[in-house]
Protein backbone atom coordinates (compact mmCIF):
# COMPACT_ATOMS: atom_id res chain seq x y z
CA UNK A 1 0.00 0.00 0.00
CA UNK A 2 1.15 3.37 -1.03
CA UNK A 3 0.70 6.79 0.95
CA UNK A 4 -0.23 10.14 -0.50
CA UNK A 5 3.08 11.05 -1.02
CA UNK A 6 4.39 8.00 -2.65
CA UNK A 7 1.38 7.30 -4.87
CA UNK A 8 1.86 11.31 -6.32
CA UNK A 9 5.16 10.22 -6.80
CA UNK A 10 5.03 7.22 -8.30
CA UNK A 11 2.25 8.72 -10.70
CA UNK A 12 4.76 11.63 -11.95
CA UNK A 13 7.31 9.20 -12.83
CA UNK A 14 5.88 5.91 -14.16
CA UNK A 15 3.36 7.75 -16.43
CA UNK A 16 4.57 9.90 -19.71
CA UNK A 17 3.98 13.32 -19.98
CA UNK A 18 3.02 14.28 -16.73
CA UNK A 19 2.71 17.95 -16.65
CA UNK A 20 1.15 17.85 -12.84
CA UNK A 21 -0.48 15.63 -10.19
CA UNK A 22 -3.05 16.17 -7.50
CA UNK A 23 -4.84 14.18 -5.46
CA UNK A 24 -8.13 15.87 -4.27
CA UNK A 25 -10.78 16.38 -1.61
CA UNK A 26 -14.18 16.76 -3.11
CA UNK A 27 -15.95 17.55 -0.13
CA UNK A 28 -13.77 21.01 0.43
CA UNK A 29 -11.80 21.50 -3.32
CA UNK A 30 -8.49 21.18 -1.84
CA UNK A 31 -5.55 19.65 -2.62
CA UNK A 32 -3.90 17.25 -0.23
CA UNK A 33 -1.21 16.72 -2.11
CA UNK A 34 0.22 18.03 -5.27
CA UNK A 35 3.48 17.23 -7.58
CA UNK A 36 4.27 19.29 -10.69
CA UNK A 37 2.45 21.88 -11.59
CA UNK A 38 4.32 25.16 -12.30
CA UNK A 39 3.51 28.79 -13.21
CA UNK A 40 1.54 27.87 -16.15
CA UNK A 41 -0.68 25.19 -14.48
CA UNK A 42 -1.93 26.10 -10.69
CA UNK A 43 -2.67 22.71 -9.09
CA UNK A 44 -4.12 24.27 -6.14
CA UNK A 45 -7.03 26.24 -8.77
CA UNK A 46 -6.92 23.27 -10.92
CA UNK A 47 -8.51 21.05 -7.65
CA UNK A 48 -11.04 23.76 -6.77
CA UNK A 49 -12.03 24.27 -10.41
CA UNK A 50 -12.16 20.21 -11.11
CA UNK A 51 -14.03 20.15 -7.85
CA UNK A 52 -16.97 21.89 -9.80
CA UNK A 53 -16.71 19.29 -12.58
CA UNK A 54 -17.17 16.36 -10.29
CA UNK A 55 -19.56 17.50 -8.35
CA UNK A 56 -21.88 18.65 -11.39
CA UNK A 57 -21.66 15.39 -12.77
CA UNK A 58 -23.04 13.46 -9.95
CA UNK A 59 -25.97 16.13 -10.02
CA UNK A 60 -26.60 15.28 -13.48
CA UNK A 61 -25.96 11.85 -13.22
CA UNK A 62 -28.61 12.05 -10.30
CA UNK A 63 -31.05 13.93 -12.37
CA UNK A 64 -31.11 11.39 -14.68
CA UNK A 65 -31.57 8.50 -12.14
CA UNK A 66 -28.40 6.85 -13.48
CA UNK A 67 -27.52 4.28 -11.08
CA UNK A 68 -23.60 4.21 -11.97
CA UNK A 69 -20.39 5.29 -10.37
CA UNK A 70 -17.81 7.54 -12.42
CA UNK A 71 -14.23 6.17 -13.21
CA UNK A 72 -12.98 8.82 -14.56
CA UNK A 73 -13.21 12.30 -16.71
CA UNK A 74 -11.47 13.08 -19.76
CA UNK A 75 -11.41 16.93 -20.88
CA UNK A 76 -9.25 17.29 -23.72
CA UNK A 77 -7.71 20.60 -24.43
CA UNK A 78 -5.23 21.66 -27.89
CA UNK A 79 -2.05 20.25 -25.71
CA UNK A 80 -2.98 18.37 -22.98
CA UNK A 81 -5.87 15.84 -21.61
CA UNK A 82 -6.72 16.47 -17.94
CA UNK A 83 -7.71 13.08 -16.10
CA UNK A 84 -10.06 13.25 -13.29
CA UNK A 85 -9.91 9.92 -11.57
CA UNK A 86 -12.70 9.27 -8.37
CA UNK A 87 -11.05 6.72 -6.02
CA UNK A 88 -13.25 3.92 -4.39
CA UNK A 89 -11.14 2.17 -2.29
CA UNK A 90 -11.16 1.35 1.33
CA UNK A 91 -10.89 4.92 3.17
CA UNK A 92 -10.37 6.91 -0.21
CA UNK A 93 -14.33 7.69 -0.75
CA UNK A 94 -14.85 11.49 -1.40
CA UNK A 95 -11.25 11.87 -3.48
CA UNK A 96 -10.13 12.28 -6.90
CA UNK A 97 -6.37 11.90 -8.74
CA UNK A 98 -6.32 14.74 -11.15
CA UNK A 99 -3.67 14.05 -13.64
CA UNK A 100 -2.80 16.86 -16.16
CA UNK A 101 -0.71 15.36 -19.37
CA UNK A 102 1.46 16.84 -22.50
CA UNK A 103 -1.30 15.36 -25.15
CA UNK A 104 2.58 15.62 -27.32
CA UNK A 105 3.82 13.01 -25.19
CA UNK A 106 1.66 11.05 -22.98
CA UNK A 107 -0.59 7.86 -24.13
CA UNK A 108 -3.91 7.95 -22.91
CA UNK A 109 -4.66 4.83 -22.27
CA UNK A 110 -1.59 3.91 -20.70
CA UNK A 111 -1.99 7.21 -18.29
CA UNK A 112 -5.65 5.58 -17.32
CA UNK A 113 -4.10 2.27 -16.54
CA UNK A 114 -1.28 3.52 -14.67
CA UNK A 115 -3.66 5.81 -12.66
CA UNK A 116 -5.94 2.60 -11.80
CA UNK A 117 -3.17 0.65 -10.77
CA UNK A 118 -1.86 3.83 -8.53
CA UNK A 119 -5.57 3.77 -7.26
CA UNK A 120 -5.19 0.41 -6.23
CA UNK A 121 -2.48 0.62 -4.17
CA UNK A 122 -3.26 4.08 -2.57
CA UNK A 123 -4.09 4.06 1.43
CA UNK A 124 -4.93 7.45 2.77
Amino acid sequence: MANVEAALKEASTSIDGVIGVALVDCSSGMALGTIGGGKDLDLTVAAAGNTDVVRAKLRTMEMLGLKDEIEDVLITLGGQYHLIRLLKSRGSAGLFLYLALDKTRANLAMARHQLKRIEAELEV
